[in-house]
């Protein structure tokens, strides 16, 4: 891969460090500020909701930004914001602050990807964007359990000012590596237009805001799920989250390797029918190595069927990418929220025990409209 991709992999590692240390930490926040765990993860719903309806509006907003600056500045801004997080005394300031770091994922992540076609041939554009994704694989292999780790010995706003550090770090190498230059075209109200109006691209990004919905019902509340369910201790909440990591990073490496020749459509399919499995089978997680071993096909899937989704819309619509992507980042997000805010809604009502089944549920539907939208995917080559 050329050089230039290492640090759009390394940025959408601290992107993904930066979500997932409230997941990570959602115990220690909710005991630090005296608030409910359920209203705890309302810094995941709430900052979803910023990066879901954020993406597509931040994309048209910096259509004509030099991508070397855009990406830098809004690496500056994620560390500033994590770094006013840890001062925040109460979770009333907490969470104001949290939603408004979230711009910055709604920048990174959807416009490195959009930019990819512009800093490598044609041929080597599906695997160049799962490769960059590959950052959200290391995030759980080593910045969410770490974060765990940290947040769960020495407290969350140590874990909040790791993120800070990494954040500068990421802009500094965007800024030294990336050329100048680099402005995927901006789309026109008649793209937009084209966009909204394709089924097979519409189709994809409602296969995102399912599967998203489906995950973060229960990914959300792992940390007080498993210290209910075993007992969990902090040390092993974070060997869990490497663990989870490790197998994500392996399904996305598998993904980056074989996404092109058995065709994304197949290959998003394979990854969210995956994580649907672990989720059927999640209650047979009765012990720590038990829940390590149910989690397996989860992780294999988790990160993978988004690198997918990717290749997939730009094989799709290639003109439209910018469009497409960005709408896809905001399901993702969109899905975060949802699922999250589903979650806590149950753990509210005392059914925690029914996280996995609501899971469970959205991957199969995931699963369902992304079979038509493989359908309508040849209709819109046709008539493209």
């Amino acid at each position: 891969m050329p050089a230039v991709l290492w640090p759009l992999l390394f940025g959408n590692f601290v992107i993904g460090t930066g979500v997932m240390v409230v997941p990570g930490t959602l115990n220690e926040i909710s005991g630090s500020l005296d608030v409910s765990v359920a209203t705890a993860g309302q810094l995941i719903s709430a900052g979803a909701v910023l990066m879901a309806l954020g993406a597509p509006l931040l994309a048209a907003l910096v259509a004509g930004w030099d991508r070397r600056r855009l990406l830098a500045l809004s690496m500056v801004w994620y560390g500033a914001l994590h770094l006013a997080c840890t001062f925040a005394p109460t979770f009333a300031a907490l969470l104001p602050l949290r939603v408004l770091t979230m711009i910055a994922p709604a920048i990174f992540t959807p416009q490195a990807a959009a930019c990819v076609g512009l800093l490598v041939p044609t041929e080597q554009r599906g695997r160049a964007i799962t490769f960059i994704f590959l950052g959200w694989s290391l995030a759980s292999v080593l910045g969410m359990p770490i974060g765990a780790f940290v947040g769960g010995t020495l407290g969350w706003r140590i874990a909040f000012g790791a993120v800070v550090l990494l954040s500068l770090v990421s802009a500094f190498w965007v800024w030294r590596t990336m050329p100048d230059g680099v402005k995927p075209p901006a789309l026109s109200a008649a793209a937009w237009r084209e966009t909204f109006r394709s089924r097979a691209l519409m189709l994809c990004v409602l296969v995102t805001v399912l599967y998203s919905a489906g995950q973060f019902v229960l990914f959300s509340y792992f940390a007080p799920y498993y210290k209910l369910k075993i007992g969990i201790t902090p040390v092993q909440l974070s060997l869990l989250f490497m663990w989870f990591g490790a197998f994500g990073f392996l399904g996305n490496m598998l993904m980056s390797r074989h996404v092109d020749r058995i065709g994304a459509p197949r290959a998003v399919m394979l990854g969210v029918g995956s994580m649907a499995v672990s989720l059927l089978i999640f209650p047979l997680g009765t012990s720590l190595i038990l829940a390590a071993l149910v989690s397996i096909p989860w992780a294999l899937g988790c990160f993978s069927s988004n690198s997918a989704q990717q290749a997939r819309l730009v094989a799709i619509a290639p003109a439209l990418a910018s469009a497409s992507i960005a709408l896809n980042s905001s399901a993702m997000y969109a899905g975060q929220a949802i699922g999250a805010a589903s979650g806590g809604w149950l753990i509210a009502r005392g059914s925690m025990d029914m996280l996995h089944w609501a899971g469970f549920v959205g991957l199969l539907l995931a699963m369902g409209v992304s079979a038509l939208a493989t359908r309508y995917q040849g209709t819109h080559r046709a008539t493209g």
